[in-house]
């Protein structure tokens, strides 16, 4: 589903991952990691309150909501304020998941251009703006370009409403249980326009993921990850590693629904070449290794969008110094 943490080719992140703290990720991806320096109070951190501890220079000014979450140049990150800003994030999931991608849009989505679903008016919805690029128009103000979007959806809001989107393709209930005391965030629907996915508009989305992490003192990302394409036998190499190398352990083992779940141990652990594997991963799942991510039980086939997708748990805590230090805002 597009409930995933991000789609398309985006550069990997550079991002440690927390020293000591590797969730029972296998000798294969060793050279994925980068060393960082360890923060006072984060080894065997409970939750991001640890976190906050240790980064007690970070501080978020009141309103949180529309102010400026980092810039590079003329690009900018923030959230939508404004129910037009929403529209447009999507027509820019429109553009890239149907027009460009192999996804199939329903009669309404095709009539209006735009990638809408009822999850839209509860979340939170990061943009990046490209300023140098603003849209012109008799008697109207010119306004930035939508270039990026993330969608964020907070547990408490799922709770009172349809929880979330991943239900769909994975039973939460256990992740649910052992997880009750954490706040969760699901990461998903995002998308970059093409010209420019590139260092800076991944470097600006995660610096605001990242602050709203902070303001809102969220503990874990959760999302779905898509591999290109729906036939598993096809996927079976980067599955499979996923399955033997960076399974997530059992307090984070979502597993795919029943009716919908596929196989991901698709060859024996002795068979799985690591090195073709890692270059078999899209460049965005190999980013979330990076970060000290692991993934839940059973791949799940989503024709509407043309992807496999593979569920992600990616605790706050295990996240790398470096990448904290890097992504943090300022002030």
């Amino acid at each position: 589903m597009v409930a995933n943490l991000a789609r398309g080719a985006y550069s990997a992140l550079g991002a440690g991952w927390h020293k000591g703290v590797q969730w029972g990720v296998g000798a294969p991806i060793a050279k994925l990691r980068r060393r960082s320096i360890p923060l006072p109070g984060v080894e065997g951190a409970g939750g991001i309150d640890d976190v906050l501890s240790a980064e007690r220079a970070i501080r978020l000014p009141e309103p949180f909501e529309g102010r400026s979450l980092g810039r590079i140049g003329s690009l900018e990150v923030r959230l939508a304020t404004r129910k037009s800003e929403i529209r447009r994030a999507q027509r820019l999931r429109y553009k890239v998941f149907y027009e460009e991608m192999s996804a199939v849009p329903s009669g309404l989505a095709a009539l209006s251009r735009r990638d809408v679903d009822g999850y839209d008016a509860v979340c939170d919805h990061l943009l990046v703006l490209d300023h140098a690029a603003k849209r012109k128009k008799p008697f109207v103000e010119p306004r930035p370009k939508v270039v990026g979007t993330y969608r964020l959806l907070r547990g408490e809001v799922a709770e009172r409403h349809s929880g979330f989107y991943s239900e769909g393709e994975y039973d939460l209930a256990p992740l649910m249980a052992a997880q009750g005391h954490r706040r969760l965030l699901e990461l998903g629907r995002s998308c970059v326009l093409k010209p420019y996915r590139g260092k800076r508009t991944v470097e600006l989305l995660w610096q605001g993921i990242y602050a709203y992490v902070l303001h809102h003192r969220i503990d874990a990302l959760i999302g779905c990850a898509s591999l290109e394409g729906t036939d598993p036998d096809r996927l079976a190499l980067p599955l499979a590693f996923l399955h033997h190398h960076a399974r997530a352990p059992e307090g984070w083992r979502a597993r795919a629904l029943p009716e919908r779940a596929v196989a991901m141990d698709r060859m024996s652990r002795e068979a799985v070449d690591a090195k073709a594997a890692l270059q078999a991963l899209p460049p965005l799942i190999k980013g979330y290794l990076r970060l000290g991510a692991t993934f839940g039980d059973g791949a799940v086939i989503d024709r509407q969008f043309g992807t496999t997708d593979v569920f992600v748990a990616l605790p706050v805590e295990v996240i790398g110094a470096r990448y904290r230090g890097h992504f943090a805002p300022a002030g």
